[in-house]
């Protein structure tokens, strides 16, 4: 059986012994049930997994044993800030999941035009609390040790406002595809729209603000699942320039320009061989 791993809160030290928050105790009690005394690995989103062992274990507490740090994650060498208006329940969950698993650096949610949810006050803080969860699980799942900041929910309005590119609009009305962009820099924005997409009039604000509009191929995606063609290309970027640098001396010394041009010529033949049937989004 897989070790459990499960998220800390609070930040993790050597040979502590901490406090598991309810969530995490009533996971670990009522799904894998472990016993005191049974090993589990414990992240608290900093990047690197630590050993554990836990103490208690019962309706009342659920209290680690910190030990060893047993793996660490490093940041992207392409960092994606995704930017995705906010649709109804489960759809929103399983948009900021996949975000995850896939590697975005973080998640802002927003509220566009055609926005059909309306969330205020309470509400919204409860909607965000629960989105946080999202993110949180699927640290957990995936493997990943970085946990994703997520933005607070802003209006597309405020969120153009603070943009600084480069950045991408996913729009099915597109002349330019994905697979046609020059390889990236280190950070990119990636703007999604929500069910029905974005208006002309915000997708023509969004193009004026420096977006680019960008087509994933011949169809349309729903708004939950746009996201995931850019940010498995993203991956598979950094993915790349990793491997060049450990197989390439020369590539640790490397300018990022040329580094990102050897990055395309490694996968010029790949990109070539790849039909336009990736889906597009709105």
């Amino acid at each position: 059986m897989r070790m459990p791993r499960i998220f800390s809160p609070e930040p993790l030290h050597s040979g502590a012994a901490i406090r598991l928050d309810q969530n995490a105790a009533r996971h670990l009690l009522q799904v894998p049930r472990l016993p005191a005394g049974e090993s589990l690995i414990l992240f608290d989103g900093s990047g690197q997994d630590f050993a554990a062992q836990l103490l208690a274990a019962d309706k009342r507490d659920c209290i680690a044993r910190v030990g060893q740090v047993v793996a660490s994650e490093q940041p992207p060498a392409l960092k994606v800030y995704l930017a995705i208006g906010i649709s109804r329940g489960e759809r929103m969950d399983y948009a900021i999941q996949k975000a995850v698993e896939l590697g975005a650096w973080s998640i802002t949610p927003l509220f566009t035009g055609r926005t059909v949810v309306r969330l205020k006050g309470k509400r919204l803080e409860s909607r965000e609390a629960h989105w946080l969860g999202v993110i949180r699980h699927a640290c957990e799942q995936s493997g990943r040790s970085l946990l994703p900041a997520l933005g607070p929910a802003t209006s597309l309005d405020e969120w153009l406002g603070g943009f600084h590119g480069p950045g991408l609009l996913l729009d099915h009305r597109a002349d330019t595809s994905l697979r046609q962009l020059p390889a990236p820099g280190e950070r990119i924005q990636l703007l999604v729209g929500p069910e029905g997409g974005l208006s002309d009039a915000e997708r023509k604000t969004a193009i004026r603000h420096g977006l680019q509009p960008v087509r994933l191929g011949p169809r349309i995606l729903r708004t939950e699942t746009a996201p995931s063609p850019p940010l498995q290309r993203s991956r598979r970027y950094g993915e790349i320039s990793i491997d060049l640098q450990e197989l390439c001396p020369l590539a640790a010394r490397m300018r990022p320009s040329s580094l990102r041009r050897t990055w395309m010529y490694q996968c010029r033949e790949r990109q070539d061989a790849e039909s336009d049937q990736s889906v597009n989004g709105q």
